[in-house]
């Protein structure tokens, strides 16, 4: 089942936050691919200025490719808007993140923005959070969170490529997929997660989208 056309249509609906001269941080994944893709037609035709923050190496090359100026987030004391996908997005609006490893650049970009835009097809929206959830460390301290989160009620497994290798975020860290069950107070896991030395972050973002889009089958989409 194709949710393609609804996240296609919502991506230009999105866009309506977008003005000239905005600052906007682009998510990674295939609802922010489309958004990405749009913002670059919407650019040319009503001849904005703006610049995109990438939260990882595949949108900004996909950004650079639509001729949208990049600048890291360093270089900014706020982001107008962040547009985003979700790997699981629960019945209090917090979002689960990571599945692609962008984690730690994507909440980052989060706590800068005045709004956040998450975009997510329907299988994506749970009553309670089931699935994995991503942490980045720092591959020194893979042994001791191991631990803390095995006394958490979690089972780690290090994140690998499809022969096995680790794999390494793009600031050269390691993500574990930990996997609590049914997760029924996510704030409260996420601020003991990040309380363990060697985590530099949660997939569980704290900071909730201030619109969240649900694409459904035929093209259509809900605004949340």
């Amino acid at each position: 089942m194709s949710y393609d056309d609804a996240i296609k249509a919502l991506s230009n609906d999105a866009l309506k936050d977008v003005k000239d001269y905005s600052v906007i941080g682009l998510g990674s994944g295939r609802a922010a691919t489309a958004l990405v893709k749009s913002l670059s037609k919407l650019m040319e035709v009503k001849e904005f200025h703006i610049v995109g923050i990438p939260t990882s190496l595949q949108i900004k090359l996909i950004a650079e490719e639509g001729g949208i100026p990049i600048v890291e987030a360093d270089q900014v004391d706020h982001i107008d808007v962040v547009f985003d996908g979700a790997d699981q997005i629960d019945s209090q609006k917090y979002v689960i993140k990571g599945g692609g490893g962008a984690l730690l650049r994507e909440n980052i970009l989060f706590s800068l923005a005045k709004k956040v835009v998450v975009m997510a097809d329907k299988t994506k929206f749970v009553k309670n959070f089931t699935r994995t959830v991503p942490i980045e460390i720092h591959p020194l301290a893979r042994t001791s969170v191991d631990n803390h989160i095995q006394k958490l009620g979690g089972k780690v497994e290090i994140r690998t490529l499809d022969r096995g290798y680790p794999f390494f975020t793009e600031n050269g860290n390691i993500v574990l997929d930990c996997d609590f069950g049914t997760i029924k107070n996510p704030k409260i896991l996420s601020q003991k997660i990040k309380q363990i030395p060697g985590v530099l972050e949660c997939g569980i973002f704290l900071r909730k989208p201030d619109i969240i889009y649900k694409a459904k089958t035929g093209g259509k989409f809900d605004i949340i």
